[in-house]
């Protein structure tokens, strides 16, 4: 399983970190960061996230390939800047977010390259090479403009057009997103018995932060899942033809990488004429269209494996502007 590989590189990467004496470890701390050796920094830092983050060796692979690119760009801005980085100036932490929001990047972005920065103080601090924590004051601005404006979701007209110009696997994978609402690493990482199409059903087993959920399919999607598991699933004639050699004969699909996934589905959506916009859009169509429908936010927030109505009222589901317009009507 990919997961227990995982498991067992990163430890074996902190391993190398962690069985080095107090002193030497603090020693090459403060020589990557004095020489600012981007790589060896890169790695103390995925161990300390392996260490003391919050999940630990359960940190995912997708987290920590977000914080080494974070990491790497602050330590890119530190060179051209000649910061020094076991003793920052009180201005410079301040200065790199001010740098990325005047290059144009939203305040959430800047958030999470913030934390990846702040991460990389951490596990300074923790081999001992410093007491900085520039970016414990920082001020990152508010973005007054939610998440369903500046990214909303895909048109029922969109998703038809598109679907007309889908062939089985790419339909199937559209209607885990816009029906399910399932994120795109939740739908890659499905295995085939985690779909129940007779009672409308599939098993989430590691959504975002491992929590596992179940999720009700839609009469589209359910029949969509079996016919696409007559064709491609075990036993079925196109299972071992399609399907790359390094994939387990046990996962659904065969895209291996969101990448995949982003390429095969831009070139859909290109076909159909339809800007494709990532996807996310289709799990805010999925929030939505059932907001609207059942008017509870937390049932919603339950379908997309939200931990907080707040994610889903902010960024994944808006009621129609007229929602009231009936039950003021006789006012």
């Amino acid at each position: 399983m990919p997961l227990v590989h995982y498991q067992g590189t990163a430890l074996a990467h902190a391993d190398t970190w962690l069985n080095l004496h107090d002193d030497e470890l603090r020693r090459r701390a403060v020589q990557a960061a004095a020489s600012k050796e981007t790589d060896t920094l890169l790695s103390l830092m995925r161990a300390y996230l392996t260490q003391h983050g919050k999940s630990g060796v359960l940190t995912s692979p997708r987290t920590v390939e977000a914080y080494t690119l974070g990491g790497r760009q602050f330590l890119t801005y530190a060179g051209d800047q000649a910061l020094n980085l076991l003793r920052p100036g009180r201005h410079d932490a301040q200065r790199y977010v001010q740098a990325m929001l005047a290059a144009g990047r939203q305040p959430a972005g800047v958030q999470l390259k913030v934390a990846a920065a702040a991460t990389l103080y951490r596990a300074l601090r923790w081999a001992g090479a410093t007491e900085a924590d520039p970016f414990r004051e920082v001020r990152i601005p508010r973005d007054p403009t939610s998440g369903l404006e500046k990214r909303p979701p895909y048109t029922e007209e969109e998703l038809v057009d598109v679907l007309h110009h889908a062939d089985e696997h790419t339909a199937f994978l559209l209607f885990l997103i816009a029906h399910a609402g399932l994120r795109i690493s939740e739908a890659l990482a499905l295995e085939w018995t985690d779909l129940d199409e007779m009672a409308r059903r599939l098993h989430v087993r590691s959504g975002k932060g491992r929590k596992a959920r179940r999720v009700t399919m839609s009469v589209r999607l359910a029949r969509a899942a079996r016919h696409f598991r007559t064709l491609y699933g075990p036993g079925g004639p196109e299972h071992a033809r399609y399907r790359p050699r390094d994939r387990a004969a046990t996962l659904v699909f065969r895209y291996g990488t969101q990448q995949a996934a982003r390429y095969h589905l831009g070139r859909l959506f290109e076909r159909a004429g339809v800007p494709f916009r990532g996807f996310h859009p289709g799990r805010k169509y999925a929030g939505t269209r059932l907001l609207q429908q059942i008017q509870d936010f937390g049932r919603v927030a339950a379908h997309l494996g939200h931990a907080s109505i707040d994610t889903t009222r902010k960024g994944y589901a808006q009621l129609a502007a007229d929602d009231l317009k009936n039950d003021v009507a006789g006012w």
